[in-house]
């Protein structure tokens, strides 16, 4: 027997190597059609059991664990109920009396507990919901040395994650099922239980790098729970537009006592920057907890708390200067502004310093264009937000946007241009090229320009003449270089561009006849451009900024020429054919 079972175990090692360490692609086949065999022969449990008991490399355990999470899922011939509780207890004491293991296998384990309970959610045995007991399981985890604790946080935090996605082999009701009981019975006790070690665990000395370990694995399991699909909405895990947590009423109690905020807002300030996105993405979830969980004092309250946390950190905005927590942290603004009204935002104690703030850290951030561009849209969907409620604010308090959002709308412009010439100097890659990008920029521009209009159009104005003449010189000239005619041609395709979105961002009801005189000034710059570019064309067109009118004339087609168009428009006034000068096909009264 002692034999048989050396053999078997030598053949089962044979395999692992195969599996895990071969670079020959059908000595791997043929090892994975041996695994489909292996998973299937009736005394796989024990094979595996022998593995994890005697395998002699950490590839034979993972193998084990691999194995028996294909037993425990399958759903034709399903493991008997006994069988499934023998496997979590076996487990679980195997992590507990081997906590040093190589980390994909205490991960794969992990896996294996997260599936079984999962699957077993609903089995009861002498009228107990035997898989449901998950705090008492790890308890004695969490009561033991620091790898200890690490493996018990991970196991919560794995489950949880297990629990939140639905599989392909199970039907979506059972999956919501599941994770409806799972919310309403174990996840805000979890959550807690989080919160609870966070504060423990920020004391710690955080240059030991197992409680370094421990504080980035609670990190993660906050961040799950808060991360949770309550009510079954998210099916799509890449969009950032469900901006609402819908939290239970039940957790109330958690967001009612300022000291879970304060809590993480601590914790950025202590612990070392390599763990702070984390913490920014637990913030971000608390910061977009759906407003009908509190009454109005109540979101008054929370809302002061957590505009005196990002004042905090826009005060101290050393860690910033990481990509990963400037992106999270820009994250976080937007969400100042898609949870809460303007009305609501103003009357928060410290509202003029903050705004001010923010104003400062998005015309830097603006300015400093190669840094984090993909975080930059969430800096430009809270101006855009903040702008768009100006018409409606009710409020008595100032708002101040009429002095910060100019600031905003000229670093966007100016940094735009500023940026042609490295662009070219340096052969970097062109934001211009990424179309969708730049249509996204420009959406949010469209409304944050027409904040204190006649600043923009100014600007444009000055910023087009400037370009434009330098541009015309340049062509008239003879020994102009091609470097510099290149640079106004990318100046004025940004700067098309960004007419064609303020132009576009016209509302009807909001505008006067003073702005639709400033859209005309801006219209007619445009088209005699290009009556320049056309002259050219034989020789030397340029596609960006022939794309870049075409765009332009999208958006004044929409907003001047369209079905929907009120026929007094001022702009539509001002235009005539000249036939004296085809040069200059436009005249503007």
């Amino acid at each position: 027997e002692s034999l048989h079972m050396i053999q078997l175990l030598a053949q089962l090692e044979i395999l692992c190597k195969q599996l895990y360490e071969t670079t020959d692609t059908s000595t791997r086949l043929q090892a994975e059609k041996a695994l489909v065999e292996f998973t299937n022969s009736p005394d796989c449990l024990s094979r595996c059991q022998l593995l994890l008991e005697r395998g002699s490399s950490s590839y034979s355990q993972l193998l084990a664990a691999t194995c028996l999470s294909k037993l425990v899922s399958r759903t034709s011939n399903p493991l008997p109920l006994e069988q499934r509780i023998d496997i979590r207890n076996y487990v679980l004491n195997y992590l507990a009396t081997r906590p040093k293991l190589a980390t994909f296998v205490t991960q794969a384990l992990i896996q294996l507990y997260a599936r079984i309970t999962k699957l077993g959610w609903f089995d009861c045995q002498k009228e107990d919901y035997v898989f449901r007991n998950v705090i008492v399981d790890v308890t004695r985890f969490l009561q033991d040395s620091v790898e200890h604790c690490i493996i018990g946080v991970t196991i919560l935090s794995q489950l949880t994650n297990e629990i939140n996605q639905a599989d392909t082999t199970h039907p979506l009701t059972k999956h919501r099922k599941i994770a409806s009981s799972f919310r309403d019975s174990s996840l805000f006790d979890i959550f807690t239980l989080s919160c609870n070690l966070l504060k423990q665990v920020r004391n710690l000395n955080l240059n030991d790098e197992g409680q370094h370990g421990l504080l980035m694995q609670l990190l993660k399991l906050a961040h799950n729970c808060l991360n949770f699909d309550f009510i079954g909405t998210s099916t799509d895990e890449s969009s950032d537009d469900l901006c609402t947590v819908q939290i239970p009423t039940s957790w109330r109690s958690a967001f009612l006592d300022s000291s879970t905020l304060q809590l993480f807002f601590d914790l950025y300030h202590s612990i070392p920057p390599s763990l702070s996105p984390l913490v920014l993405s637990c913030l971000v979830q608390i910061a977009s907890v759906r407003r009908s969980l509190f009454n109005n004092a109540e979101r008054a309250k929370f809302l002061s708390h957590l505009v005196d946390g990002v004042k905090r950190i826009l005060e101290n905005p050393q860690s910033l200067s990481d990509p990963n927590n400037y992106h999270e942290f820009c994250r976080l603004l937007a969400r100042l502004k898609s949870n809460y009204q303007l009305g609501e935002l103003v009357k928060v104690e410290n509202y003029p310093e903050v705004i001010r703030l923010i104003a400062n850290f998005t015309v830097t951030s603006l300015q400093h264009w190669e840094f984090a561009p993909n975080s930059v849209h969430y800096l430009l969907s809270l101006w855009q937000r903040l702008a768009a409620s100006v018409p409606y604010v009710k409020a008595t308090e100032p708002h101040m946007l009429e002095t910060f959002t100019p600031e905003v709308t000229k670093a966007y412009i100016t940094s735009r241009l500023e940026s042609v010439h490295i662009i070219l100097r340096d052969g970097l890659e062109d934001p211009l090229d990424d179309a969708g990008l730049v249509q996204q920029q420009l959406d949010q521009l469209s409304t944050i320009g027409r904040c204190e209009y006649e600043k923009t159009c100014a600007l444009l104005v000055q910023l087009f003449d400037q370009s434009a003449q330098s541009y015309q010189e340049l062509l008239q000239s003879t020994n102009s270089s091609t470097m510099d005619a290149a640079i106004q041609e990318g100046r004025l395709t940004w700067l098309v561009y960004i007419i064609g979105a303020v132009i576009g961002g016209r509302v009807s009801f909001a505008s006067t006849d003073e702005q639709d005189a400033m859209d005309g000034e801006l219209v007619c710059r445009v088209l005699q451009l290009m009556n320049l570019t056309d002259s050219r064309l034989a020789q030397a067109g340029n596609e960006k900024l022939e794309l870049a009118m075409l765009s332009f004339f999208e958006q004044f087609r929409k907003i001047y020429i369209g079905d929907q168009v009120q026929k007094s428009s001022k702009v539509r006034d001002g235009f005539v054919l000249d036939p004296q000068h085809p040069q200059m096909t436009i005249k503007y009264f």
